[in-house]
């Protein structure tokens, strides 16, 4: 089993809010982050939506001249690591950073500067491209700058798994304080995908809700008129230590990752298996991996995408591994007031299931009007929810097949 691994900080930058307290809030109030699109002219877009960050500086966080060399999702990235460690009270020392690793991952890293200077190249030519496109475009980046501005010289590496990548970015930095390589690590996801590339590219496949008339209403999981996500942005990061080390520092716990599951689904690039047999996979050996039984979940927080075919595919999925117990336990998707943050989704949501467990508080699933006969579960509809959570779930699955599901646990000594 190894070292036990724990959440002592977070920071986050959502479209409901740019630190973790204001964005906890204001998904607890059920409030909308989606809105018309204002980071670029987006008329003749099939979907003129997103859950965009809103009224952020980076220079509050990051040097002027540092951070015009720097992608979107790295400023996102950053701003949410300085929050999480001075929430933490950790700091990275000569003593202890060789003992502190980074893992931030992103889905599709820095598309907004690989579109900027397709232009400068079709317009201009080869040589007037940024001699910073390179290392201002690659995933790994964000892991990067974090590593160099904080001084962490630890485990230092990016992950990528579409969707997944949050989730799956917290479940390798465990593995790494379990096998004792790191005391710390600073782990999470980010994205930045707000430009006319990705969202062309989301609704040529159909995959975008088109009710750009009503933004607020537009994403609506497990409802009966979902009729596809909405694209978003943000970041969340995590301080992750072993036990021992947070409790030798007198550090706040808010909960345990108390165990992981990854599958893959071996079917289809974009679709999820048939009844959701691959996340169902993947939350049965994350439960059984934390030493739990279904019937000890008591919350699960969805991935809950708003597109026909995934939410129908997570509910089956619930349903396969918890059974009768399926019906009895809470289910919510904050993507409803967020939006699809694609590879900072997953670690966001576990930001949310982490204060689900620390303020016995589940947040709603907003715009449930139309029950589906095929969502018939608890989704917790359209206000928050005094509960006592334990332990809770949260799930997530990428294009690719990719299936990462979390289990957080109260801490107890």
């Amino acid at each position: 089993m190894g070292k036990r691994v724990v959440i002592t900080g977070m920071g986050a930058l959502t479209p409901v809010g740019n630190d973790v307290e204001s964005s906890w809030s204001n998904l607890i109030a059920g409030k909308s982050g989606i809105g018309p699109i204002t980071r670029f002219d987006s008329a003749g877009f099939d979907a003129r939506i997103a859950g965009e960050v809103k009224d952020f500086d980076p220079a509050q966080f990051i040097n002027f001249k540092e951070a015009k060399r720097m992608d979107r999702f790295v400023h996102f990235a950053l701003t949410a690591t300085f929050q999480a460690m001075a929430d933490a009270g950790f700091k990275v020392t000569p003593e202890n950073a060789d003992n502190v690793g980074v893992l931030i991952g992103s889905g599709i890293g820095g598309i907004g500067t690989l579109t900027e200077q397709m232009v400068v190249l079709q317009q201009r030519g080869p040589s007037r491209i940024s001699p910073f496109l390179v290392p201002m475009m690659i995933i790994d980046m964000a892991s990067g700058q974090v590593s160099i501005s904080i001084g962490a010289k630890g485990p230092n590496l990016g992950v990528v798994s579409a969707c997944a990548t949050g989730a799956d970015a917290l479940a390798m930095a465990a593995g790494i304080i379990r096998r004792g390589e790191a005391d710390v690590m600073i782990a999470g996801g980010t994205e930045a995908p707000v430009v006319p590339i990705s969202l062309a590219g989301f609704a040529s496949m159909r995959a975008l809700s088109t009710r750009n008339d009503e933004p607020e209403k537009a994403s609506r999981p497990f409802d009966a008129g979902r009729d596809g996500f909405v694209i978003g942005e943000g970041a969340a990061v995590f301080v992750m230590e072993s036990l021992e080390h947070a409790l030798g520092r007198g550090a706040h716990i808010y909960a345990e990752l108390a165990g992981h599951g990854g599958t893959g689904d071996a079917y289809h690039i974009t679709a999820p298996a048939a009844g959701g047999e691959g996340g169902a996979r993947a939350m049965a050996l994350a439960i059984e991996r934390a030493g739990l039984h279904p019937e000890d979940i008591d919350y699960v927080n969805a991935h809950g995408t708003s597109t026909p075919l995934n939410d129908k595919s997570e509910t089956a999925a619930i349903k396969s591994v918890f059974g009768q117990h399926a019906y009895s336990v809470p289910v919510s998707s904050t993507k409803s007031m967020t939006g699809h943050l694609l590879g900072a989704a997953g670690a966001v949501e576990a930001m949310v299931t982490v204060l689900a467990i620390n303020r016995g508080v589940i947040p709603p699933t907003i715009n449930y009007e139309t029950p589906d006969p095929e969502c018939d579960l608890d989704y917790v509809p359209n206000e928050a929810r005094q509960k006592d959570v334990r332990v809770a779930v949260s799930n997530v699955f990428g294009f690719g097949g990719h299936n990462v599901v979390l289990v957080f646990r109260r801490f107890e000594e």
